[in-house]
């Protein structure tokens, strides 16, 4: 699949609007399955954002002293570990 530039997607603004503005929702859009290609593209998306999400409590708990023993315990590992992986986002 060809990316689109930024100049594509901008000269194509007006039909991508009036494609959302006129979408009218049919019974059974909410639940129909995602292609397997979509799933997946989704559960990334959501991985990286719980990423980000985390990395950001990670320097806030560093930030109020809390130790690496106490940050890994939260997360679920040890405070080595979490050190070695949050290191850089926490100074």
């Amino acid at each position: 699949m060809t990316r689109r530039s930024i100049a594509d997607i901008a000269a194509r603004a007006d039909e991508f609007a009036d494609a959302f503005e006129n979408y009218d929702p049919r019974p059974g859009d909410e639940d129909a399955p995602l292609p397997p290609i979509m799933a997946v593209k989704l559960a990334a998306w959501r991985r990286d954002t719980a990423e980000r999400e985390l990395a950001e409590a990670v320097h806030a708990a560093r930030e109020q002293q809390l130790s690496w023993r106490e940050v890994g315990e939260a997360i679920g590992t040890s405070g080595e570990a979490a050190r070695q992986r949050y290191r850089a986002v926490a100074q």
